[in-house]
């Protein structure tokens, strides 16, 4: 089979890539190892940017998140008992962020893909790339209870496969540049079934360690404890989380959490990951096949979109216009956002949480980071700016109701 553009991944990158490329008359192949069902079950949390929800609702993917996800105008920091606002709407000139999961955004768009005839193959096994290095690249596969290989013959592949696909293993290892941290914390995430604790995110440093206090639901919640990542999660009952959850987030003026069952819970290590070699001749890697970050900073789907914008722009550019140049610096353009994006998640991170290993000293750096990012006005802006989200760094690209018509 053929297509122009062969997208390995039916994640948010690779829908929204696919998505973008039928706006501008571009087909493209998705194939994915995963059901249909299990994509769209696979709960993950999402804090949404100001430009992905701009985005989605430009390319008519956005009606749903906007009647059923949440808007919020700030988040809460809390440390020595204490709250304080950063209001992020304030001090971005008008601009929020949307609490909206990111397996409901990989319904939006897998539907509006089904529905405009896009060619997803679900339950694919053994793909692998070839000749990526060359102007006719393929891609080989094994669809679903088949026996026979197949082949899609392409002008150009996104992997959009995640950390572990083939994508980036396509890339000679010599010629990978990464770049990696391992984070001494784990997150034990619960969902509860309970009302709200408060209209927004509320992030707690303690001495017992970080907690996140998030909204999912009217009732669901999901809240977030630091723990060792190596911890098994049988050794949290869920009366021990309960109890560690209110040492940590109850305030010194006797605000106190509501208990409930808890139907769900698990441990994730977290860390840092960087491909600086996000293309290698008509291959381009996009989200978390070519970084990772810390879920503190709320980037992930984020940048993934952010990738797919460029890598957009320069495919359309190519079809319609003759011009590479777009494509020639794809790697350059997204580093620059990703980078920034691994700084802020990084600081958030180690701002929150408690390192046992820290000094005094540095203990006393932390709490005074704290202190000063939420009484200085040039410092909350700064977090508020890079929380709901960087601008993109090109200009020519806007994705605006008038493609649609």
């Amino acid at each position: 089979m053929r297509t122009k553009v062969g997208i390995i991944g039916a994640g948010p990158a690779g829908l929204m890539l696919s998505h973008l490329l039928h706006l501008q008359g571009i087909d493209s192949i998705i194939l994915e190892n995963r059901s249909k069902e299990e994509i769209e079950g696979t709960i993950r949390a999402g804090v949404l940017e100001q430009g992905t929800v701009d985005l989605l609702n430009s390319t008519g993917i956005g009606s749903r998140m906007m009647r059923e996800g949440h808007i919020h105008h700030g988040i809460e920091l809390q440390f020595n008992g204490r709250r304080h606002r950063i209001d992020m709407n304030e001090l971005t000139d008008g601009k929020t962020i949307m609490l909206y999961p990111q397996h409901e955004v990989i319904k939006d768009l897998l539907e509006a893909r089904l529905m405009a005839g896009g060619k997803i193959y679900f339950n694919v096994k053994d793909v692998q790339l070839h000749n990526v290095e060359t102007n006719s690249p393929t891609i080989s596969f094994i669809q679903e209870n088949g026996t026979e290989v197949e082949q899609i013959e392409c002008d150009f592949i996104s992997g959009c496969d995640g950390f572990h696909g083939p994508s980036r293993q396509s890339i000679p290892k010599v010629e990978r540049v990464e770049k990696q941290k391992i984070y001494p914390f784990g997150w034990l995430g619960i969902l509860t079934e309970t009302p709200p604790v408060h209209p927004e995110l509320i992030y707690v440093h303690h001495d017992r360690g970080f907690a996140l206090l998030s909204t999912r639901t009217p009732k669901i919640q999901r809240h977030y404890l630091q723990v060792d990542p190596k911890d098994d999660i049988a050794n949290w009952s869920d009366d021990r989380i309960w109890s560690e959850l209110h040492a940590r987030v109850d305030t010194s003026d006797g605000w106190k959490m509501i208990d409930g069952p808890i139907i769900q819970k698990n441990i994730v290590a977290m860390r840092s990951f960087v491909c600086e070699t996000m293309q290698y001749g008509r291959l381009f890697l996009a989200g978390d096949s070519a970084h990772i970050v810390p879920p503190t900073g709320a980037k992930g789907l984020n940048l993934a979109v952010a990738d797919i914008q460029v890598l957009a722009k320069g495919i359309s550019e190519f079809y319609h216009a003759g011009n590479e140049e777009t494509l020639e610096r794809y790697s350059s353009i997204c580093l620059q956002r990703v980078w920034k994006a691994q700084r802020f998640s990084w600081w958030m991170t180690t701002m929150l949480h408690r390192n046992v290993e820290q000094t005094p000293y540095e203990y006393g750096i932390q709490i005074a980071e704290l202190d000063y990012v939420t009484s200085s006005k040039a410092a909350a802006r700064s977090l508020a700016e890079n929380y709901v989200g960087l601008p993109m760094e090109f200009k020519g690209l806007e994705f605006n109701q008038q493609i649609l018509n």
